[in-house]
């Protein structure tokens, strides 16, 4: 860096840092002369910075807010309060629009040096805003790595554990950060999977960046915005089970689309499908969907599998009864 850019940029922190200097209090110290200094700032307000200055023995230099954000110089401190304050914002949803935090947040962690990383990461698990936040715990570390993989389209690895314990290694490229009710997702395309997932961040872990980018794919704001509403649904829930139907993973998929998630191959022609609701009446519902004729076995526990069994007997009973008589029209008043 030449010295004229260096003391150029040395004049920006002590303009940042200072609300007004005279001429002469920058010519001591920067050790040029004021003639010097004046050039100094004609070059900052060619870089777009908005530097204010008043003639006389009262006058000076003091740093202005312009029309467009200039590049700011930040000291280790303020580099490592703003990288905390905004991986808060982040997990705690503080800032309408959650693209706006994590862009910022990716800008400031890609810089930061690995010391002062380290002390990001420290302080930032212990900062928890009184009365804000009721979801699960957010690693901000791994939300940071996933902001920047999201906006450099680059491949990662991580860990994930299912809400049934079972951890597995993802391969995927991301798309998406979003929050949704109390939880964070990251939407992505899985490349051992072949399709679309969607993953709860606070079960993920250890981010791995390959360094390989790819070419993003297009998913309108409708197809993000239903892939969020599945994962949602797709909490753990009261009444659970698994059916096995007669038709091939490659036909569920087309005909539940984005609600085939969870779908597994359990042989060339049958498939595994959860389902579960807040009850078994909701687990009914579910099942319902799967297409007419196609044949299918479930492992309802009890008491789920009775309550479900009786209301279903009552409900054929009715069918096969004779309809009920009309209902008779009422009386009308004579006018």
């Amino acid at each position: 860096m030449s010295d004229t850019t260096s003391r150029a940029l040395t004049l920006l922190n002590l303009l940042q840092t200072h609300r007004h200097w005279t001429g002469p209090e920058l010519a001591g110290r920067l050790g040029v002369t004021e003639r010097t200094i004046r050039r100094d700032v004609d070059r900052l307000r060619e870089l777009g910075y908005r530097v204010e200055s008043v003639p006389g023995a009262l006058g000076g230099y003091r740093l202005e807010g312009g029309t467009a954000v200039p590049p700011l110089l930040l000291t280790d401190a303020e580099a490592v309060a703003i990288a905390i304050g905004l991986r808060v914002a982040a997990t705690q949803r503080l800032i309408d629009g959650p693209e706006t935090t994590l862009s910022a947040l990716a800008k400031v962690e890609q810089v930061l040096p690995a010391r002062l990383r380290t002390q990001v990461n420290a302080l930032a698990s212990a900062v928890q805003p009184a009365g804000l936040g009721q979801g699960t715990a957010v690693s901000t570390e791994v939300l940071a790595e996933l902001a920047m993989a999201c906006r450099d389209r680059e491949r990662v690895r991580f860990r994930y554990v299912s809400a049934a314990g079972t951890q597995t290694e993802r391969r995927v490229e991301p798309h998406t950060l979003a929050p949704a009710d109390r939880h964070w997702y990251l939407l992505c395309f899985d490349l051992d999977r072949d399709d679309w997932r969607t993953f709860r961040v606070d079960r993920l872990s250890e981010v791995f960046h390959t360094r390989l980018t790819f070419q993003r794919r297009d998913l309108s704001p409708e197809m993000v915005a239903d892939f969020l509403q599945v994962a949602r649904a797709w909490q753990r829930q009261p009444v659970e089970t698994e059916v096995v139907m007669e038709l091939p993973l490659d036909q569920v998929k087309e005909h539940f689309g984005h609600w085939a998630q969870g779908a597994s191959e359990e042989s060339a022609d049958r498939t595994r499908w959860p389902v579960g609701g807040a009850d078994f009446r909701e687990t009914m519902y579910g099942m319902s969907w799967i297409p007419a004729g196609v044949g299918y076995r479930t492992d309802l526990a009890e008491p789920a599998r009775s309550e479900l069994r009786e209301v279903l007997v009552r409900m054929l009973a009715a069918l096969d009864a004779p309809a009920p008589e009309p209902a008779r029209a009422k009386d009308r008043p004579v006018g």
